[in-house]
């Protein structure tokens, strides 16, 4: 069965179109689940980050925090696991908003009947809207994007919401600006532009076709009562979240440990060396495709523009890491397409490519 055709039963194109009760309940629930994760954790995770500036500390390689000490005298295999352990650990708070919320966001859409626009370029500023206040990494905002897809999102409203949410942010965005030269900052919000408003509409609309289908031919009203409308959504959002979780978790134990065996091949002073085009191509193909956590794309960066890394390694890091990833790259294509999560994959490493290539030409 095709990712397109496995979808909840909100995509049929007959179907009960829920009563006001319980939209109201799965607004609810999706305020009460987004306030709690931005009030106790995400926000003054952020305030914290932003506020310690330049003195902000990287205790991993691919999480800010080490809950298991990693030695590169260590074998490969111990680095590894270890490294994955880190990131299972420093993402459990994100990823847990991100499977709870994408539920919650998959009850309330399937309560609407319209989820989309003709116009992809709109679709994708629906995206964008969606997107920038998440505050979660592009890991954390893949089961969301899930969810969103099978309420019958448009491809280009859930790309945008995928890559505006690691990189829109408000906080990432002032620590941007203000830990870097204002070209470099610049270049980083241009290109995370050009992908949410050039490629994910012109690509989104590409794909329309394959799409579930959420035309609504007949509609029938059901009048519930409180009791009903809260037992009707307590059992949507549980065949909801178990349509996100069999799917995400997985594939999230599967990034952890690509994500660690890929920084672990690494070399530790490959980043040293005098920058050539080689070097830019393959920390642009890595930097897309390690899942970092929100905001360590800034600060690995400015740590390695303040130890003498080369500007165009520094601008590719910045432009690639943390808008996308892995486990991003595995939730697209379960979900959508493997031919667009490879383009998306193409997309950032190609505008990281080019964004160190410039730096390097004008050096």
């Amino acid at each position: 069965m095709s990712a397109a055709t496995a979808m909840p039963v909100a995509q049929a194109s007959t179907y009960v179109t829920a009563g006001w009760r319980r939209r109201l309940i799965a607004i609810a629930l999706m305020l009460g689940i987004a306030a709690f994760f931005w009030i106790d954790s995400r926000y003054p995770a952020l305030l914290k980050k932003y506020h310690s500036g330049a003195h902000v500390k990287v205790a991993g390689a691919i999480t800010f925090d080490a809950l298991f000490a990693v030695d590169h005298s260590m074998p490969l295999t111990q680095r590894v696991w270890r490294t994955s352990l880190n990131w299972l650990n420093a993402n459990r708070v994100g990823m847990t908003f991100g499977f709870f919320f994408g539920a919650a966001a998959l009850t309330f859409l399937s309560t609407l009947r319209v989820r989309r626009t003709r116009s992809p370029f709109l679709n994708a500023l629906i995206g964008l809207g969606a997107g920038t206040p998440l505050g979660v990494c592009a890991n954390c905002v893949a089961p969301i994007g899930r969810g969103f897809y099978a309420s019958g999102m448009s491809t280009e409203s859930v790309l945008a919401t995928m890559l505006s949410s690691p990189s829109l942010n408000v906080v990432v965005l002032a620590m941007t600006f203000a830990l870097f030269p204002l070209p470099i900052a610049a270049l980083k919000l241009a290109t995370t532009l050009l992908l949410i408003l050039v490629f994910a509409p012109v690509v989104g609309a590409r794909y329309a076709g394959a799409e579930p289908s959420i035309a609504c031919p007949v509609e029938l009203t059901v009048a519930e009562t409180w009791p009903q409308a809260l037992w009707s959504a307590g059992k949507s959002y549980t065949q909801n979240f178990w349509y996100i979780a069999r799917v995400g978790l997985p594939l999230m134990i599967l990034a952890a440990l690509l994500g660690a065996l890929a920084i672990e091949l690494v070399p530790q002073q490959a980043l040293m060396k005098p920058a050539s085009f080689l070097g830019i191509v393959a920390v642009s193909l890595i930097g897309a495709f390690l899942p970092v956590p929100m905001a360590f794309d800034v600060v690995i960066a400015y740590i390695a523009l303040t130890h003498g890394v080369p500007i165009p390694y520094v601008a590719v890091i910045l432009c690639t890491l943390g808008i996308y990833s892995v486990y991003s790259f595995s939730m697209i294509g379960k979900t959508i397409s493997w031919k667009l999560a490879s383009y998306t994959y193409a997309a950032v490493a190609t505008l990281g490519l080019a964004a160190g290539t410039l730096f390097w030409v004008l050096r």
